[in-house]
């Protein structure tokens, strides 16, 4: 490319940098780093083309005067969590709902699938849940609790080890990204037709109201998290797939960072699907009207942060 074009190419990015640089306001140090990372790309294409060319000086001298302004000291505001999650994150995760979306389209395509394959073979559930748990599951139906299997063990051992396992599901969502989208999509739907077939044995056992209204509970912040995590991956595999502009690495590390802040903000579902599943799924009988509330509130939870507030933030501040 000539100097000239990939100066006309760049500019604009170039002088937006500048002004940010110039900016007397605080400057949110990951939106500095992202556009440091961008800059040191273009300055090392520079060195590789335009050796002594006054393009590479003006880069060399921006990118300087970034490093400074990333590294110095700096007194950091004590309510540094409470911006991440009420305005950092919601703001950075607008621009990420497409893939969202995209990931919750998989998931319930796995859904679709592992339910009709258990409408149409009988043997489907065994091979997916496995027959130790199809027994133990189709006795405490027989013995009028379909949903026993939550009231087997003691509450907060039950919570820690509910926590545990959900976290474990959600990393592996997100590192499935390594692999590229296509790792992060094959586990939400490995995860999906889990979850299809898991309702379907329910159904089939004419108790599947019954059932979908306790294990959901906790299941409509559960099933999201996997979903989040899997969009975070998505996120992080993406960007190896399309760098675009950027070299493969420097594409990879941005996917990379963005997928950690994603997953960054499920840490409080984590916490709280654990905490409903250990200690108020087990209360099957409750009335009703309770259970529909907390999977109504569940619900309004999830849509309101992952979709409604980060559009309402962009529209705010653009």
């Amino acid at each position: 490319m000539r100097e000239a074009a990939f100066v006309k190419q760049n500019k604009d990015k170039w002088m937006a940098f500048e002004r940010a640089m110039d900016s007397k306001s605080t400057i949110n140090p990951d939106h500095l780093a992202d556009l440091y990372i961008q800059l040191t790309n273009d300055l090392a294409f520079a060195q590789t083309y335009y050796k002594g060319s006054k393009t590479l000086l003006y880069l060399n001298s921006l990118a300087s005067q970034a490093h400074q302004n990333i590294y110095k000291n700096k007194k950091e505001s004590g309510n540094r969590i409470g911006r991440f999650f009420l305005k950092e994150f919601p703001l950075f995760f607008a621009g990420h709902q497409m893939t969202l979306l995209y990931a919750f389209l998989i998931f319930m395509a796995a859904v679709f699938i592992g339910t009709i394959s258990s409408l149409y073979d009988d043997s489907y559930v065994r091979l997916i849940l496995s027959d130790a748990y199809v027994n133990m599951t189709l006795e405490n139906i027989k013995n009028g609790n379909p949903t026993g299997v939550y009231q087997d063990a003691g509450q907060l051992s039950m919570f820690l080890a509910i926590t545990i396992n959900n976290i474990r599901v959600g990393m592996l969502c997100f590192a499935a990204g390594l692999l590229t989208s296509i790792g992060s999509a094959y586990i939400l739907f490995r995860n999906g037709v889990m979850v299809g077939a898991f309702f379907t044995m329910f159904y089939l056992e004419n108790v599947g109201l019954e059932s979908w209204s306790v294990i959901m509970l906790h299941g409509t912040i559960e099933l999201s998290i996997i979903v989040i995590c899997g969009a975070a991956g998505m996120v992080m595999g993406n960007a190896i797939i399309f760098p675009k502009t950027y070299s493969r690495r420097l594409s990879f590390i941005q996917g990379a960072k963005k997928g950690v802040k994603i997953v960054m903000s499920t840490v409080p579902l984590f916490v709280v699907a654990g905490f409903i599943e250990g200690f108020v799924t087990r209360y099957a009988f409750m009335p009703a009207v309770i259970k529909y509330s907390i999977v109504t509130l569940s619900a309004a939870i999830i849509l309101g942060y992952y979709v409604y507030y980060p559009r309402y933030l962009k529209r705010i501040y653009g």
